[in-house]
């Protein structure tokens, strides 16, 4: 299932067919399940294997590479060892090579069940709204359920028997790699989440952080607030978080390039006021409607600056070098030369305020802070009503 793409001839800034390593990994709810099940057939047969074939969440049997197995008797009780190497593939992940580590010990008389614990380096839920118990193990439903699956099947004879399993998953330095996502801001403390809804992690793939501004978003909404701050970076966050000093830190999401998904989960878990921080680049890329601001998903709409720029004052011979400039920022800095940084920052604004009420429709106030390129707010458009 692995595969290599050819690098392009030619790379460059918003190029679709820009080229990346295409190569699938797997995810933490995989990995941990392959480990459980490779510890629990050596409760079995009394040896855990060097490899195991797991099934994942999509229904794919995908076979992993297991370390470290050991069964051995602890405190009167028969415990099994096993380590999987969590695989990003040519995915970036703060978790890629993180060695999930799992215990499975055998509970006589426990009535057949399989029980899930947190050990070191899994988060711990400390807030509502991640449809966890407040408490446990930050072990996502469905690769809760997809380690359970892959657990009962391998241990059926003991499961039978009328004994119980318990399966402890640990993450050697997973404190270390939360702190690389965000984990803390969901209230999910001391560990990563053992995550993924397919098993399949896809190279490059938006969608593990797409699904991590909706969860922030709807852990927001659970713990009852009505404002939301939507930013495009930690930048604009820190900015953002000086205007609003009195705001939760739940109320404030990075949404990286995914405006449509905040704003429509925003919009349907009934956010009273959004405000949205942006910086020229990405503002201008949602005043022009994008739902997505990635560059490669978009180019700039030039024609959009050049006629902020006309409208606030600058030169006709700016504004044309504006409308055949590759970016945002030079049309920001050449201004700021002429001191109209601020007027220009707020016609931005105003537009990008005009399409985010066209394009999310709701009974929600918006305001947009235009950011330098320090995070600093420039400039506040508000709405009185929508």
């Amino acid at each position: 299932m692995d595969t290599t793409a050819a690098p392009p001839d030619k790379i460059r800034k918003g190029d679709r067919r820009r080229q990346r390593g295409n190569r699938t990994g797997f995810t933490t709810g995989a990995t941990a399940a392959a480990a459980a099940a490779a510890a629990t057939l050596g409760l079995v047969r009394g040896t855990v294997p060097e490899r195991v074939a797991c099934a994942l969440p999509n229904g794919m049997r995908v076979e992993f590479a297991i370390l470290d197995g050991r069964v051995e008797r602890i405190d009167a009780t028969d415990c099994a060892h096993a380590v999987a190497i969590k695989d990003g593939g040519d995915d970036p992940d703060a978790t890629h090579g993180a060695h999930i580590t799992v215990e499975v010990r055998r509970i006589p008389g426990g009535g057949g069940e399989v029980v899930l614990e947190g050990g070191p380096g899994v988060g711990v839920v400390t807030r509502p709204g991640l449809g966890l118990e407040v408490g446990g193990p930050a072990i996502n439903p469905v690769p809760r359920r997809n380690i359970v699956a892959n657990v009962a099947a391998a241990g059926a004879a003991i499961l039978q028997a009328g004994d119980s399993l318990a399966v402890r998953i640990s993450v050697p330095g997973g404190e270390e790699m939360a702190k690389r996502t965000l984990n803390a801001r969901l209230g999910i403390l001391g560990g990563i989440s053992i995550l993924g809804t397919t098993g399949i992690v896809r190279p490059f793939s938006t969608a593990a952080w797409r699904a991590s501004v909706v969860q922030a978003i709807e852990v927001a909404a659970a713990q009852g607030q009505t404002t939301l701050v939507l930013t495009t970076g930690g930048r604009t966050e820190k900015g953002a978080m000086r205007v609003f000093p009195q705001l939760d830190p739940a109320c404030f999401v990075e949404f990286g390039d995914f405006v449509k998904a905040a704003f429509t989960t925003a919009v349907k878990l009934g956010m009273r006021h959004i405000v949205l921080g942006a910086m020229v680049g990405k503002l201008t890329k949602i005043a022009q409607g994008l739902s997505v601001t990635h560059a490669w998903r978009g180019e700039i709409d030039r024609a959009l600056i050049a006629g902020a720029a006309a409208e606030v004052g600058a030169p006709p011979a700016l504004v044309a070098e504006i409308r055949a400039a590759e970016t945002a920022r030079f049309a920001a800095e050449r201004l700021a030369e002429l001191g109209l940084a601020l007027a220009f920052h707020r016609a931005l604004a105003e537009r990008a305020l005009r399409s985010l009420r066209q394009r999310y429709p709701g009974p929600h106030r918006l305001t947009v802070l235009a950011c330098n390129f320090e995070g600093a707010p420039i400039v506040t458009v508000d709405e009185d009503t929508p």
